[in-house]
């Protein structure tokens, strides 16, 4: 990846738009640093303890959520409004066939795509002014009691609104990466905000060696080998495909002779890529969210605390829902990506078989039982990588008593999940395939040279 980098810098084309993409990134890390106006936050948002949609966002927009900035809401609207239209595009036929018109269809879907991100951004950004009016993050008159009237309408316009055109202002960043800068630009706009959280787990892994405990000596080296032998365990599950194999038969046209080729059909292992942890995260995290909303005094001894506890990300009932909602939506994306029947008649068109099967409903089914086994291979490599950071905390808190009697200084948590982890390996994958095309299309020796 280093060498493709410096051979792309060396290219004058090419390190415009690398100067271009880091301006953009350098101008999205200044306006995660500018608070929004009528806030008094001193320190950090207190987002909570265990899985909740806030330390969710907390992660994915690189700690602007918990300062209160103008991009505090980052690139997850536009993401959530991807998904829904990748979805709503399986269910509503005119959405369907959007997507098999070209060009024109695509950027219909694509402005269609930014008025749901916007409203979404409109959604959660008045979600969030009530989260921090409910724990008193907004400013208040001389007196020190919150606005009233006309004042506190004009407050939560006001904030709603600097939310809202900060998810704006990050989604035409990231357009403008992909047309002028090395493409993919949303998804550097999430790498960027990932990886601007690196200072923060550096510190925390300081602060353990700080104790001066012997088990924290020797468990901060084992972390820092096992993230770097996770990045190459993702790389590896990226790269991994089942390749089936195609023959096409010969025919002839005029006095001409085409096909007889035999070629492959690649299928990736884990198909579904970083979805099914998106999904399966976010709808635990509802519970503990809706928690943060009501008094704990009103549910502490009845069943409700027994439900809220047992979706707290320290619980072992939690990873086994984890587990579960990973691997069924991994199959219910696969569903949606992959149509065994589309795939056999596209191969029966083109007059390829696979050998030894059967053209028509042989192949579909040969494909159908090809993609269900690479499924659960792929999603339980998958799961590896996103039960890990939760394991290891339910393993350390127990094997690690706290400093205090209060219980404080015990265990060892990591903060960077493996969600992260796999959305930072997979953009920057991506970003060297598409510098080393680049590349290529630069340096292709005609057939005259």
């Amino acid at each position: 990846m280093i060498k493709t980098l410096v051979n792309a810098w060396k290219v004058a084309d090419i390190r415009k738009k690398l100067l271009f993409t880091a301006f953009i990134i350098l101008i999205f890390r200044i306006g995660s640093m500018i608070p929004v106006p009528f806030l008094n936050i001193v320190d950090e948002i207190d987002v909570g303890k265990g899985n909740t949609i806030l330390t969710y966002l907390s992660l994915m927009t690189g700690s602007a959520f918990t300062y209160g900035t103008i991009f505090a809401m980052s690139i997850t609207p536009y993401i959530n409004s991807s998904i829904i239209m990748q979805l709503l595009a399986v269910a509503i036929p005119a959405l369907e066939r959007l997507q098999k018109e070209g060009e024109e269809g695509r950027k219909k879907i694509a402005s269609i795509t930014r008025y749901v991100t916007v409203a979404l951004a409109i959604l959660q950004s008045l979600a969030y002014y009530f989260f921090l009016r409910a724990n008193n993050y907004l400013m208040t008159d001389a007196d020190g009691v919150a606005l009233k009237g006309f004042a506190a309408v004009f407050q939560a316009i006001v904030i709603i609104a600097v939310l809202t055109a900060g998810t704006a202002i990050i989604m035409w960043l990231g357009e403008q990466i992909t047309i002028d800068g090395i493409g993919n630009g949303i998804s550097i706009i999430l790498f960027a905000g990932i990886v601007s959280r690196f200072p923060t787990l550096i510190k925390q892994l300081l602060q353990y060696l700080d104790t001066g405990r012997l088990v924290y000596t020797i468990l901060v080296p084992v972390v820092l080998v096992i993230f770097i032998l996770m990045i190459c365990y993702i790389v590896f599950m990226d790269n991994a495909e089942r390749r089936l194999p195609i023959q096409y038969a010969k025919r002839v046209v005029g006095r001409k002779m085409y096909g007889g080729q035999s070629t492959h059909m690649p299928i990736k292992v884990n198909m579904s890529g970083v979805l099914p942890i998106i999904f399966a995260s976010s709808i635990l995290s509802l519970p503990g969210t809706v928690q943060m909303f009501i008094a704990s005094n009103k549910y502490e001894g009845t069943f409700w605390e027994k439900f809220f506890n047992a979706f707290q990300s320290d619980s072992w009932w939690y990873a086994g829902m984890y587990f579960i909602l990973i691997i069924f939506f991994a199959y219910f994306y696969s569903t949606i990506q992959y149509n065994p029947i589309e795939m056999a008649n596209n191969l029966r068109k083109n007059n390829g078989a696979i050998p030894g099967i059967r053209p028509g409903k042989p192949t579909s089914d040969y494909i159908f039982r090809v993609i269900t086994r690479l499924v659960l291979i792929g999603v339980l490599m998958l799961s590896v990588v996103a039960l890990f950071p939760i394991i290891w905390s339910l393993i350390a808190d127990a094997a690690i008593p706290p400093l205090s009697e209060e219980g404080q200084g015990g265990g060892m948590s990591i903060t960077l999940g493996g969600t992260s982890i796999i959305i930072m390996c997979g953009v920057a994958l991506e970003t060297v395939r598409q510098l080393e095309s680049q590349m290529m299309m630069r340096h292709y020796k005609g057939f005259l040279d």
